[in-house]
This record gives structure tokens, sequence and C-alpha cells, in this order.
């Protein structure tokens, strides 16, 4: 017998013609419903929806609606975007960047957010997977946009920057405020497409997956969208189900969006969901955590969707949280990764009023798939929360039946958020996506009170500071080395980034002749493999746990790696290694 675990609480309809922008931004015969079938308009006019943290700037809906039709509208006649077509958006936070991704959806096209510190050639790779037609970049950015476009045989005219506050913009780049201009100027040239918000794509969003390159997920209009519904169906958002303090999401609260708009958690729910809550957004264009404190003050925020290496400064730093008024804060979701109890009862002491918890999803499920529940103002210490409406999860053991209340296995989730699969990839898509199921790759269990608790990764992939690193693509970067022929990646335990990569690597006869006969040789030798993946790979890819040199790289009679062999080994070498807390 399958074990199926769900919760009872059902979700509103939601129409299959609405695109995300029709459906955030667009009010008439409203269809934002949560309960009951009431209908829920957007932010009072009164509240801003987004914050330019540097400047105090302050953006409505009628000009992100007015803005994001000029921006289509340019897109549309200078560049001719329209139905399927991908924009890259290469950038990090900026108060333009929901505008363009609603501008393009306006037009029926498709948007893939890419890291800001990839290299050209990581750049390059996700250009080609995902075929960019555009690229927007931050102006810090370009230079590597530049080098990738260049290899991807896209004109440089193809290339726009966003607008940075008292900045000039670069010599011979149109920016996104002037095709603003430029489209509301123009009369309108582009229809909306009719669409079926269930097939058609509005993300290349790229991950992991359980092993290899990074690959695009395929993910339509309608799992971000069912997916901002759950969250405000679980958290009773709207509803008259406490006295007006001790709601969890009231509209006129103020959220900090720190995470990365390219990164799901911080596009579906740091974004879409914050707005959705009738919930202000001060976007932050990069994390620095005093200035994120002096934002808390000013702002007077309210809610932080953080991640666990933003607990731990918090909980390493309390001197100098002191400086800064932090009461306004009641409201925190850490994600992407667990927290340890000592860093929760931690967090729990600094912020003794404020309602905090986990959530858990990944890319692959549009984000959440469970979230701790509005009946307790503290989650359980260790545990990712409860199952969200809409969501089902298995749990399959290892000799392949399904376990029941608090027997382990991978988790396996169904819910109406899930993507469609992998873009153009239709090997990976099978061994993740079953039968409309997603195999996570994490070992877990659900407990009676339906609390999941995420045990391991039965998958190799790792994660640091919430983002996913696979090991193999490390590895294929550490063989480019020299003095390198074979190479195995693991991640080791660290408090602050939750995991770092750490390489065993085998040298050539000449290197390790070198290495046996210098201490101060194989020093040299490490650095070089180090620096040779820090120019190569983006900053969290790093080979912050170091490199061993070991003579064999162990694996099974097909070839295969043993990676917990040398997940033993590392253990034996090191001890979780404290990083230190970066301001």
């Amino acid at each position: 017998m399958t074990t199926t675990f769900q919760t009872a609480e059902s979700l509103p309809a939601i129409p299959y013609n609405r695109s995300i922008p029709q459906f955030f931004l667009d009010f008439e015969g409203n269809e934002r419903l949560v309960t009951n079938g009431q209908i829920v308009h957007g932010l009072e006019s009164g509240n801003p929806w987004l914050i330019e943290d540097k400047t105090g700037r302050q953006i409505g809906l009628d000009e992100i609606k007015s803005r994001t039709f000029g921006l289509a509208n340019a897109l549309s006649t200078r560049y001719n975007i329209g139905l399927d077509d991908v924009v890259l958006l290469f950038s990090r936070n900026n108060v333009d960047y929901p505008i363009a991704i609603w501008a393009v959806h306006r037009l029926g096209g498709i948007v893939s957010g890419a890291n800001p510190d990839y290299s050209s050639g990581e750049l390059l790779y996700q250009i080609e997977i995902s075929k960019a037609k555009l690229i927007i970049v931050h102006p810090d950015a370009l230079e590597t946009a530049v080098t990738a476009a260049r290899s991807a045989n896209i004109a440089l005219d193809r290339i726009v920057v966003f607008n940075i506050a008292s900045r000039d913009n670069p010599t011979g780049y149109l920016s996104v405020s002037d095709l603003v201009r430029e489209g509301l100027g123009k009369p309108k040239a582009f229809v909306e497409p009719i669409i079926d918000n269930r097939t058609k794509l509005a993300f290349l969003s790229f991950s992991s997956g359980t092993t290899g390159k990074p690959k695009a997920v395929a993910i339509p209009h309608f799992s971000l969208i069912i997916n901002v519904i759950q969250m405000a169906v679980h958290f009773k958002v709207f509803e008259d189900y406490a006295p007006w303090r001790e709601r969890r999401f009231r509209p006129g609260d103020v959220a900090i969006g720190v995470l990365p708009l390219y990164h799901i958690y911080g596009l579906v729910l740091n974004l879409h969901f914050i707005l959705y809550s009738r919930i202000s957004l001060v976007v932050v264009e990069k994390f620095n955590f005093e200035d994120m404190l002096k934002s808390i003050a000013r702002y007077r925020i309210s809610h932080l969707m953080v991640v666990p290496p933003h607990i731990v400064l918090f909980c390493k730093n309390q001197e100098l949280l002191k400086k800064y008024n932090l009461s306004s804060v009641r409201y925190i979701m850490a994600g992407a990764a667990p927290l340890s109890n000592e860093t929760n009862e931690d967090i729990f002491s600094i912020f003794p009023e404020a309602h905090i918890g986990q959530a858990y999803g990944m890319t692959e499920t549009c984000t959440s798939v469970s979230a701790f529940p509005i009946t307790k103002k503290r989650g359980t210490s260790g545990g990712a929360g409860v199952l969200e409406p809409g969501v089902r999860a298995r749990i399959l053991k290892q000799d392949g039946s399904y376990g029941t209340f608090d027997e382990v296995g991978e988790l396996c989730i169904w819910s109406p958020s899930n993507a469609l699969g992998y873009y153009n990839n239709e090997q990976a898509t099978k061994e993740t996506f079953v039968d409309g199921w997603v195999r996570t790759g994490d070992e877990a269990k659900i407990d009676r009170n339906m609390e999941i608790w995420i045990l391991d990764r039965i998958k190799e992939i790792m994660k640091v500071r919430g983002f996913q690193v696979a090991p193999a693509e490390l590895e294929g970067c550490i063989l480019g080395h020299p003095d390198v022929v074979d190479a195995c990646v693991v991640g080791i335990p660290d408090e602050y980034s939750g995991e770092i990569p750490l390489a065993f690597v085998v040298l050539s006869d000449a290197a390790a002749k070198r290495a046996e006969g210098s201490v101060e040789e194989g020093a040299k030798i490490k650095a070089s493999i180090q620096k040779h993946v820090a120019d190569n790979k983006v900053r969290y890819k790093q080979l912050v746990g170091g490199v061993e040199f070991v003579p064999i790289i162990p694996k099974n009679p097909s070839g295969k790696l043993l990676r917990r062999v040398l997940r033993e080994k590392a253990k034996e070498l090191k001890r979780p290694l404290k990083a230190k807390a970066k301001l």
C-alpha cells in the first residue's frame, strides 16, 4: 500500500488564462482568491509596493504598471521580443528587476535569471541552454556579459543595463529607463497573448538537480501563482484568525528583500508572495550585514526572509545588534538549508517576540512545499514545517516501498506548483520528475504531527549558503589544472555556509614528486588548484574547504566515484569549519 501524506486544507480555484503580471498587477475581475471565494485587492493605495533601499524611493502600483508597459512596448518594437523568446537577467537586485520580469511576461516571453557573480564561461553556458535573445545586466557585470555575448554570437546592442542610483549608465548601452521612456512615447505595439498558464513557460530557473551541470527548470506561470496562493492559505493571509497585533501578515507591514531575485526563494516568496500579501518590499541591491541592520531600523522592517548564513550573522554579532533598533522585526523565515538547534535557540532569544520558523522547497517544486504552521509562534527546532495545502508527500524507502510515520527514505513531492521538468533535457527529467512527482534526493521522515524532518541528502548536491553546488561540475574544473589527474569533491559541514567544498585530488607523477619533496611546494600546488577554481567559478563554488592529496580516488567496478568513502575521510581530516562572520 502506498502511504501518501497530505493536509485536509483545500485551495481555491485559480484561473488558467492569467499570466503572472495579469494575476498580480491587473485587478479587473480580480482572481486573487484565497479563501471562501473572497476577492482580495492589492496593496492599499497609500502603501508602496517597492522601496529602493539606497535612496528610499517609493514605487506604487500605478508606476509599476506604467514602467512595465513602457518596457514591454520597447522590447517588442526595438528587439522584437515576443512569444517564448528568452530574456536573461544578469543582475543583482534592482527595483526594475521585477519590472523586467513582468514586461517580458506581458509579451509572452520567458525570463531566465543568472547569478551576477558568474564567470563568462558560466554565463555562456546559461545563455546557450536557454537560447537567450536579450540580456539585461547590472553595470558591474557588464564586462562579463559582453564577453559571454560575443562567444554566443549575440550582438552587443542586445545588451541593456539596469539603472543604478547615483551612477551614470555605461557609455554605448541603453538602460531600462531609456527603454521605458521610449516605450511610453509610442502607441501600444503588442497584444498580450492568450495563454494556458499551466503549460506556458514563465521562467527557466537553473538548478543543479541531482548531478552534473546546472539544468534549466521549466516553470510555467501557474506554478508561481499557485505557490503564492498555497503560502497565503497556509498562513491565513487576509483572514481575521487572530487579533491584529498577532497576525503574521498584515497590510502595511514592510519586508526586506536581501535574497537574490534570480534565486527561486527570492523570486517567489520574497517578491511575489510578499507583494501578494500587501506588504511593501525594500529592495536591497547587495547584501551587507550591517547595512541590513541599518535598513531594518530605517524602514521599520517587520518581515525577514533569509537563509541560515544570515541567521548565523545575527547570532555571532549580538554586540553589533545593540547599535540598532530592531524592535520592528516580528517575522523571520529561514529556508534553503536546515538550522541547528543551538542556532534556533539563539535567534529565538534575540527576537523573543517574533514568529520564527523554517520552510522547505526547491526550484523543481517552484519553491515551498512546507512551512512552520500558523498555530505556533516558533517552528519546531530542526523541523522543516508541515505540508502546505495541495501538497502530497511520500517517503520512498531503500527497498522500493513507501514509508509511514517516522520511517526514513527519500522525500517525494507532488504539488500543483511542481515544474514541468528540465528544459530540453529528457533524461534528467525522467530521473527527477516521475509520474508528476519530484524525487527530491533528500533523505527525510514525516512525524505524526505532519512535520517534515530533512535528515541528509541522498543525492550528491551540496548546499553552500543556500545555493546548489554539483560536485561533478567542480571536479570537471579541477581536472583542467595541469597538475591534477583525478579529483573528487565532497561537502563538509560549516556553521556559516551549511556546507563548503573540499577537493580530494590525485596529482600527476611530476607534481606528486614536487609535493613529496617539499611541504612548501605542496602548499603552492594546493593554492594553485584553489586559484584555478576561483578563476573559473562563482564565489560560493570555490574550494573553501581546501585541497587534500590522495594516491587514488576510490571507485566501484563500474567507475562511479565512491563519494561516501571520501566524505568519511573528510570527517576524519577536518572538524567542521567555523567560518568567520563577515559584515
